[in-house]
């Protein structure tokens, strides 16, 4: 079966390349269940290769065209060859998460095969405490990253006792949810949407933007993140009490995603101090949010804005950097609700427009950022989830970066954690892991600011 790509897809494959691989991942550990033995993995790879792959987009790869890839059409394979998109892996001794870390960031920074189709899952074993892990990974042309996690959340179960093996590409899709626009999807529509702002839309924005209310794209100052990335990748993650969070912004009468941003803002300080680095000017992060008003459900569709938040790295004090973020974010939030939805999109989408020409040539050279860096915050579980009885630990997004954005940010809620997902260029940004220990020194200023 053939059809044609549409256009916000096809952007994907276009600019894909060595250095700019565009798939999204996701890196999950799990804690077996007690009395499970040394075979648990190979018996749960058993079943896993033993299931249909029902799901048409895991048969979907790109079809050919005059002997070779095209970027036009896609192909459905009627076979899917499952030992090859589903791997078992071993660490090395010592086994540490360390090692899980350096396979993942092997695995994200790899070219997925486009003559076959374009995902891959890994089960890994080895870890020196029992855990398992599952890397997965899908190209943002099939799914975008709220999608894929919404998929994997599926396969598991609230149920401790379940013994079922449920797999991504053995659910049959929800036709009447659909996959939602992406953010090329979003930035392809946006000359069309902001044909349609009423004037007073447009007077409250240029008012907004005129008295440096909200942060305009290419404002943001140069950094060491905003420059040409090479195709290697470093992953790191980390998990954080959801409690530990909303006590702060509880005591500081924030949002939860101010806090997630101060965070963030705290450990990028802290990041490029120590590389001397620091611009003057306050870091500018993209950050989607949820445009959906207060029960409207399912039948308001999707609604996802995007935001160019202040993050106030040029203050050292950690208080008055969360009065900056919930400042910046509450401006934006504020126009967007004064706005049509239509008309929210589209000037979202020309906030993020600037990144489909991140792979022009000499575009990142040549021009200031649009933005330093992209801070997502990814719903997820609220309660325990259960994967053939083994209990869901972590849950870490592993987005993309592209040339002029060599760091992204993600993360997710698990139950009563969030769980963090970093993905940088592993030329551009060294000792990644170190933004860790910052993302934990920033949270405990925050904690000891506002108490």
């Amino acid at each position: 079966m053939v059809e044609f790509i549409s256009p916000p897809d096809a952007i994907f494959l276009v600019n894909e390349s060595r250095e700019h691989p565009m798939h999204v991942g996701s890196l999950q550990l799990f804690q077996p269940p007690e009395g499970a033995g040394p075979d648990f993995i190979r018996s749960i790879h058993e079943r896993m290769r033993a299931m249909p792959v029902r799901r048409r987009v895991f048969r979907k790869r790109p079809g050919t065209l005059l002997g070779g890839i095209s970027s036009l059409t896609w192909y459905y394979d009627d076979e899917v060859d499952l030992d090859y998109h589903l791997r078992r892996s071993a660490l090395p001794t010592p086994g540490r998460v360390r090692e899980l870390l350096d396979l993942t960031s092997r695995l994200h920074g790899g070219l997925l095969d486009r003559y076959r189709p374009l995902w891959e899952q890994h089960l890994i074993e080895g870890l020196d405490d029992g855990r398992l892990a599952v890397y997965t990974k899908v190209h943002h042309a099939l799914i975008d990253g709220i999608a894929a996690q919404r998929l994997l959340q599926r396969t598991l179960s609230t149920d401790p006792h379940a013994t079922d093996v449920r797999v991504p590409w053995s659910i049959e899709s929800e036709h009447e949810r659909g996959r939602g626009p992406s953010l090329a999807g979003r930035a392809t529509g946006a000359l069309r949407g902001l044909g349609r702002l009423a004037p007073s839309t447009l007077t409250m924005a240029k008012q907004a933007f005129v008295e440096h209310r909200l942060a305009l794209p290419f404002d943001a100052p140069d950094s060491m993140f905003n420059v040409p990335i090479g195709g290697a990748r470093r992953c790191a993650a980390q998990s954080w009490p959801l409690a530990r969070i909303r006590a702060v912004q509880e005591a500081a009468s924030v949002t939860v995603n101010d806090v997630v941003l101060a965070m963030c803002s705290a450990a990028l300080r802290a990041y490029l101090l120590e590389h001397d680095a620091l611009p003057d000017r306050s870091l500018i992060a993209m950050v989607p949010v949820s445009l959906r008003q207060d029960g409207a459900g399912e039948a308001s569709g999707n609604a996802v804005g995007t935001i160019l938040c202040t993050l106030g790295t040029d203050l050292p004090d950690p208080g008055e950097r969360l009065r900056t973020i919930s400042a910046s974010m509450s401006e934006g939030k504020r126009l967007f609700a004064q706005m049509p939805k239509a008309e929210a999109l589209a000037v979202s989408a020309l906030m993020v427009a600037p990144l489909g020409l991140s792979n022009v040539p000499g575009f990142v050279a040549m021009t200031r950022p649009p933005f330093n860096i992209v801070i997502s915050n990814v719903p997820g579980s609220r309660e325990p989830m259960y994967w053939y009885g083994a209990r869901l630990d972590g849950n870490y997004p592993m987005s993309i970066v592209l040339d002029g954005q060599a760091l992204n940010i993600t993360v997710t809620s698990n139950a009563g954690n969030l769980d963090f997902g970093v993905v940088g260029c592993r030329r551009s940004v060294p000792h990644l892991q170190r933004l860790l220990r910052h993302l934990e020194n920033g949270l405990a200023e925050l904690e000891h600011a506002t108490a």
